[in-house]
């Protein structure tokens, strides 16, 4: 359960005590105050309103004695109720699960404060909304936000972004979607996958920032989901068609084409895509790009866990000095490189000077760091080599940031760069590293995973 606490004060005419005079001692008695506030509430003694709160479409009522004044302060929609009654009691007619927080939310007008579990987290911020209780309702979003990686029986973050989509707050909204996509491969083994929407579905698999170990295991996904919700054909064959078929090895491609009962029936619906990524396997890219735009969504690689295409990169006392590793990837996607492998150099540096004021390193890798105290943390991602075979291809970085949230090992935050994170000019910019208990570290250590992005470059040639 969750606590939040937020002060609802109104504009007052009055100075603060300690501003009056600044030789005088404040004596803050404040919380004794609240706690009469609380047992005032708990008791309804000097009540002059009663509110019965009926459960829509029930015979349930629950009936709390109030007092008008505090309701007035803290909302506006009560202060014009209470001036329209015609007796000591309001008549409130509530949702179930609103019904069912109404004495918590009420309380709130009285301590400021309150306990809040996963799934009352949407009826309160339905009340605050539908009562004009700001302080709370911005509270509500803010809670939302932090708890999105929390653990819930059937996944609760899915809900949050119908609910956001619903009420049009695009902030709640984004973050949800962010949460979704760059933790796909977590949320594709929760309970929580089946539920997501057509609309949803079709929404993450446009995105090409997804974080997953591969585009086979969203296929499997998909396939499952549609398994489950049995949607028209239509949407079928729109998600289907929104799998990138060409990063997929062409041994899983057949296998999938005889193997998956739903590729075998909607087969016809996507035989021009499975022939184009036959095509891409087959060719190298500077043939290919001869005659295909090759800088399609279907060619392009979305961020994958898979040791393929990066490596994760754990750094202890990440403040201490440089740190250098280095990984193999293969070249692209394509099957025509399947056996072909870049070796990468990545170099951590804690305090690396702006790009103006540093040292240049050469194309192959040969990187001679400048650092100062007063510089910033930087990863720079480098070729070993230089090979006649990347010609066609480019390479896009993407540092993928872990932290702990609620227990649980989640993306803190992506960066994506060509060479260096200085180029993404935000690159753990409001990390500290210092600190022990860092939201950025796990056990005092900084958790990264690089991946690596092959783009297939169009040539400037014209098509036959």
């Amino acid at each position: 359960m969750g606590l939040l606490s937020f002060s609802h004060i109104k504009a007052a005419v009055l100075k603060p005590e300690g501003a009056l005079d600044s030789g005088a001692t404040v004596l803050n008695h404040s919380m004794s105050l609240v706690q009469r506030l609380e047992n005032l509430f708990l008791s309804g003694n000097s009540s002059d309103v009663t509110l019965r709160v009926q459960t829509i479409n029930t015979d349930e009522v629950k009936v709390l004695q109030s007092h008008s004044l505090v309701l007035s302060l803290q909302s506006d929609v009560f202060e014009e109720l209470l001036l329209s009654r015609n007796s000591t009691t309001l008549v409130l007619r509530e949702a179930a699960d609103c019904a069912a927080v109404f004495d918590k939310f009420l309380r709130y007008f009285y301590c400021g404060d309150i306990g809040v579990r996963l799934d009352q987290a949407i009826p309160l911020h339905k009340l605050a909304s539908k009562y004009h209780v700001g302080a709370l309702q911005q509270g509500m979003t803010q809670y939302m936000t932090q708890h999105l990686s929390s653990d819930s029986p059937s996944g609760h973050v899915v809900s949050w972004y119908n609910y956001a989509l619903q009420i049009g707050d695009a902030a709640l909204r984004d973050s949800c979607l962010q949460y979704l996509s760059w933790n796909l491969s977590s949320v594709l083994q929760s309970a929580e996958w089946g539920s997501i929407s057509e609309d949803l579905l079709l929404s993450l698999l446009q995105r090409s920032d997804l974080i997953l170990q591969s585009e086979l295991e969203l296929y499997e996904a998909v396939e499952a989901w549609i398994n489950h919700n049995q949607p028209i054909g239509a949407i079928i064959e729109s998600a289907l068609r929104a799998i990138r078929y060409g990063m997929i090895p062409p041994q899983q491609l057949f296998h999938l084409q005889k193997q998956s009962p739903l590729l075998v029936k909607y087969y016809e619906a996507i035989r021009d895509l499975l022939y184009l990524a036959f095509q891409f396997h087959s060719a190298s890219p500077i043939q290919l790009a001869k005659y295909f735009d090759v800088n399609c969504s279907i060619f392009t690689p979305r961020n994958y866990l898979s040791p393929t295409w990066g490596s994760s990169w754990v750094i202890n006392n990440p403040t201490r000095d440089d740190r250098s590793f280095s990984f193999q990837t293969q070249l692209g996607p394509s099957g025509h490189d399947s056996n072909k492998r870049v070796t990468w150099n990545a170099l951590f540096s804690p305090r690396w000077l702006p790009l103006s004021a540093r040292s240049t390193y050469t194309e192959l890798g040969a990187m001679q760091p400048t650092r100062t105290d007063g510089g910033r943390p930087r990863v720079i991602v480098t070729p070993a080599t230089s090979s006649p075979d990347f010609a066609g291809v480019g390479f896009q970085k993407t540092v993928i940031v872990m932290a702990k949230q609620q227990g649980k090992v989640v993306v803190r935050h992506v960066y994506n760069f060509h060479q260096s994170t200085e180029e993404s000019g935000d690159f753990l910019v409001d990390a500290d590293l210092q600190r022990r208990a860092s939201e950025y570290l796990i056990d005092s250590s900084l958790y990264l995973h690089v991946v690596i992005k092959p783009v297939y470059h169009t040539l400037l040639v014209s098509r036959k």
